[in-house]
């Protein structure tokens, strides 16, 4: 288990579900699961490349944001090639809710939902951007 990195946890009616489905639409690699044997999958842990989260099941005090009808959290997760990420996910009917472009602040990216309504960022570093150039203060370190 990553020590030194946030690790989030995102709330799933269905584990097993997600993460079929985050391994087919985003490419995450799951890293173990457990749950009752041979039944329901109760949480997980999976990752890309060094990008790791955790599923739990939904439960009394949980829901996805399909659940709760309103987003919960957003992630942005940094992947070598954005547009071939943008392309997968499109392909197998992830809904795109912010189309591939470059931002101010210079990264690529793109904005996708996940089958419970999840929002995740997808980006690459395009170029380097001074804070100022955008709006943004760099707070003194």
């Amino acid at each position: 288990m990553p020590a030194d990195v946030i690790l989030p946890h995102l709330t799933y009616r269905n584990v097993a579900d997600a993460l079929a489905w985050l391994t087919k639409a985003f490419g995450f690699v799951e890293h173990y699961r457990f749950g009752e044997p041979g039944g329901r999958v109760n949480g997980a842990q999976m990752h890309l490349g060094d990008a790791w989260i955790m599923l739990n099941s939904a439960r009394p005090g949980s829901a996805s944001p399909a659940q709760a009808g309103h987003q919960t959290q957003s992630l942005t997760v940094f992947v070598d090639d954005v547009d071939a990420h943008c392309e997968r996910a499109k392909l197998t009917g992830a809904k795109i809710v912010e189309d591939l472009h470059e931002t101010a602040y210079g990264e690529r990216q793109y904005g996708v939902e996940d089958l419970e309504g999840h929002h995740w960022l997808f980006s690459r570093h395009a170029r380097d951007v001074d804070p100022a150039e955008w709006g943004a203060t760099v707070a003194s370190q």
